[in-house]
């Protein structure tokens, strides 16, 4: 019999160090070199917030860390550690995000901000990763401006 897990979203993830990208950029690494993971199975949680890796993967991206935060999960409060960005490449799309730390055991998880900024939602019916339908399916960026029509641009008429 088979089990299946009610809701639950997965999709195929690539995380690159996005200092070694950087310094394949200026010449200084082999792109060869850039240190990078395929998931072919993370779980997409609209639940979480950021995206968090599992200790060992951000071993294996060579991440440094930069900081902490305070996190609340199903055990309750505690601190996780705050590693260096990647670059996530979901379906073509790509960002940059900062890393939390998850513990070895638990999937990468593909939280609310980087699905934001992919512009991807979840379908609930086919429990995949579709481009938002609000901006036709294309990677689009929402961006609002103080103040009424024309104001705070420069061609508009004084």
């Amino acid at each position: 019999m088979e089990i299946k897990t009610m809701g639950r979203v997965t999709t195929e993830a690539t995380f690159e160090n996005a200092g070694d990208l950087w310094a394949a950029h200026r010449g200084l690494l082999p792109a060869d070199q850039v240190k990078r993971v395929v998931i072919p199975d993370a779980l997409v949680d609209t639940g979480a917030t950021l995206l968090s890796l599992p200790t060992q993967m951000i071993q294996q991206l060579g991440l440094a860390r930069v900081g902490s935060k305070r996190v609340t999960s199903s055990v309750g409060p505690a601190e996780a550690g705050v590693y260096e960005a990647v670059r996530l490449t979901i379906m073509g799309r790509s960002c940059t995000m900062d890393v939390m730390e998850v513990p070895d055991g638990i999937p990468a998880l593909i939280g609310q901000l980087p699905l934001e900024h992919l512009d991807f939602v979840v379908d609930l019916r086919s429990r995949t990763l579709i481009g938002n339908p609000a901006h036709g399916g294309e990677p689009t960026y929402e961006l609002y401006r103080l103040g009424g029509a024309g104001e705070g641009r420069p061609d508009a008429a004084a």
